[in-house]
């Protein structure tokens, strides 16, 4: 439902609530009822002595919060404290309101807490707010100190004064986290070494204009799971779509500029995957990648895979093929009928997963199926941004290019190199560590230096055969220290991939191919040498045909909410109508972690819409490694 309904309850419910009438019951004017705004700043004066959180009515999420604070607030002093009564004043609180506008109720004092009877009779009303603001534990905690404990003579109930407490600490939480800043810790080593794991950072959100959120009606403290205790390891949904907006940005002092470090809401993650097993509930994050594996799968081990595989092999081992040449031929050409025809199998993957079924071989376990998630709900990433609308990008060997030249290099952005032992030594890898900062994390997050000297091992066939080797992950700097100490060292740039050309690739090289954006078997992409795309802006309108549709399929539909159709003649429909152009509703932004060979980025999953990015990464407030504690000299250090 749109926020506007919502807006609109809260202006014409005085009048709904005949609060023209309770209004001289309290010693106000009528007309006081009739002034949008003013009559909340009324009500918030005589109930609470606090007339400035009516101005809270204006954020989204925390407005009906407010909107049921001013209701009960106002209910209670004329008597109506019980659980029933502070249910109906928060939910609906309009047979309340017509029983006092029609009765001989008066306008009370506060509660005496000096009476047992008042106090009793609030009590579980009380004991319903603490639980709204925290479920079970709030709840618990109060109870087993009512039973353990005496309340202090005269004073507050502890459900009273922690349930106001914890209340506007969340209200104010929300309106801190939504429109100024936000907590956000590194979980991942794809911004090493600029971010490391372990780093908790501010997001700045006023930079680039606070979005306002789409699914206000949410507890402010978790983005969009939390794990309750006593429930088990099940996660529950911290959000719900009742209230629901569209995207709106309010004005920021800045504009998004290249090379600025990005917080964004996971462009891929409208579908997620909870999975029990995992730490964090998800089954990656890559909804779409794993879908379009699964999809392989299930026609790899499919009748109609094996049957065309068997005819195949016939026909090539009667025209004089061997055995082992008819079963290569045939394995790959049986492929080509799921390239030729994906969307069957897509289908079947998505029932198979929407249904609790792990991918892959059939098990008794199940997952807890898909996930749908709105914009600002999906999972918070963080990336570099090396390109803006407008912009030309592509990646040549690893290097990044914009505009036709290589792109800036921040300080702390690294690449894999290859030092072959047939022409240095290094020390071991504590000493690596010591002289250059060379940190290898047990936990695997990080591996800054790695001697491959098993003399069986081979490097990928691009880089020829060696008898040993080096793997380094450096920054330029880091790299100038090392050859300066060691110049004979032969630094090549590790390239774990080439992508074939189309003409040259068999059925597996094209099933590859959809690994990396636009996720397309006839576009041979990689990480390391990626086609050069422009990225799309606002307003600008360009020719689209079958050749590269590709590029844009996930904008028009999922970021733009467009239907598309593409048909077999080549032709492209988009909302039942014939188009041989588009025009954007949004600028793109392309996004890469500095830890270029370990980062799923835009390489991965594409642009990221204007719409999903939260803010900009401002401040490390504290760093803690996991085997070697607190990072000292990272704490309030301001991000490059």
């Amino acid at each position: 439902m749109s926020f506007i309904y919502f807006y609109l309850l809260i202006l014409v419910h005085p009048y709904i609530a005949m609060w023209w009438k309770v209004f001289p019951k309290a010693g106000r004017k009528s007309w006081e009822a009739l002034i949008p705004v003013y009559n909340y700043f009324v009500v918030f004066k005589i109930t609470c002595s606090k007339p400035f959180w009516s101005l809270l009515l204006i954020f989204p999420g925390v407005h009906l919060v407010m909107w049921a604070t001013a209701n009960v607030s106002f209910i209670r002093r004329f008597g109506f404290y019980s659980l029933t009564d502070t249910l109906q004043g928060i939910f609906f609180p309009y047979l309340i309101f017509t029983k006092i506008a029609n009765s001989e109720a008066t306008f009370g004092p506060e509660t005496n807490w000096s009476n047992s009877r008042e106090v009793e009779n609030r009590k579980w009303g009380d004991h319903l707010v603490f639980f709204l603001c925290i479920p079970i534990i709030g709840h618990l905690i109060t109870t087993i100190l009512d039973a353990v404990t005496r309340e202090q003579p005269g004073a507050k109930s502890r459900a009273k004064e922690w349930g106001d407490s914890v209340l506007f600490a969340l209200v104010a939480a929300s309106v801190i986290r939504t429109y100024v800043f936000e907590p956000f810790q590194i979980p991942t080593g794809s911004m090493e070494k600029t971010l490391l794991v372990g780093d908790f950072l501010f997001v700045n959100k006023v930079a680039y204009g606070p979005k306002v959120p789409v699914t206000p009606l949410s507890y402010p403290l978790f983005h969009n799971t939390v794990m309750l205790p006593l429930v088990g390891p099940i996660k529950i949904q911290t959000y719900t779509t009742l209230e629901k907006g569209t995207y709106t940005r309010l004005p920021g002092y800045l504009k998004i500029q290249r090379n600025d470090v990005v917080v964004f809401n996971y462009p891929s993650g409208d579908t997620a995957i909870y999975d029990p097993r995992m730490p964090d509930g998800l089954m990656g994050h890559d909804y779409h990648g794993i879908l379009n594996d699964e999809a392989v799968f299930l026609y790899s081990g499919s009748p109609e895979r094996a049957q065309q595989y068997q005819l195949l092999k016939s026909e090539y081992l009667k025209s004089g093929k061997t055995d082992s040449q008819a079963d290569s031929i045939a394995s790959m050409m049986s492929i080509m009928n799921y390239i030729e025809n994906p969307s069957q199998w897509k289908i079947l993957a998505k029932d198979k997963l929407a249904n609790g079924e792990f991918p892959g071989e059939p098990s008794d376990e199940r997952h807890g199926g898909l996930i749908y998630r709105p914009v600002d709900k999906r999972e918070n990433y963080i990336k570099r941004c090396v390109g803006i609308a407008g912009d030309r990008i592509k990646v040549v060997n690893s290097v990044l290019f914009v505009n036709g030249k290589p792109a800036k290099v921040s300080k702390n952005q690294c690449l894999q190199y290859l030092v072959s032992k047939k022409t240095v030594a290094f020390p071991n890898a504590q000493e690596m560590e010591r002289r250059y900062g060379l940190e290898n994390d047990p936990n695997e997050t990080r591996r800054d230096f790695e001697d491959r000297c098993d003399v069986n091992c081979l490097v990928p066939v691009m880089h020829r055969h060696h008898p040993g080797y080096y793997l380094l992950t450096l920054t330029r700097e880091e790299k100038a220290k090392i050859k300066k100490d060691f110049p004979a060292a032969k630094f090549e740039i590790y390239i774990p991939t080439i992508a074939k050309p189309i003409k040259d690739s068999n059925p597996f090289d094209l099933i590859e191919n959809v690994k990396t954006f636009p996720k397309d078997f006839y576009i041979p992409n990689t990480p390391y040498n990626f086609a050069e795309i422009q990225i799309p802006s606002k307003g600008q309108t360009i020719k689209i045909n079958k050749e590269n549709i590709a590029w844009y399929r996930r904008i028009i539909t999922a970021y733009e909410g467009h239907k598309l159709e593409e048909r077999k003649d080549g032709s492209i429909f988009i909302d039942g109508k014939k188009s041989t152009t588009y025009k954007f509703a949004m600028n793109y932004y392309w996004l890469m972690g500095d830890n270029r060979y370990n980062s799923a980025d835009s390489r991965i999953w594409g642009f990221v819409p204007e719409d999903h990015v939260v803010g900009r990464a401002s401040l490390v407030w504290l760093s803690s490694s996991s085997y070697k504690g607190i990072r000292w000299e990272r704490i309030f250090k301001w991000i490059d």
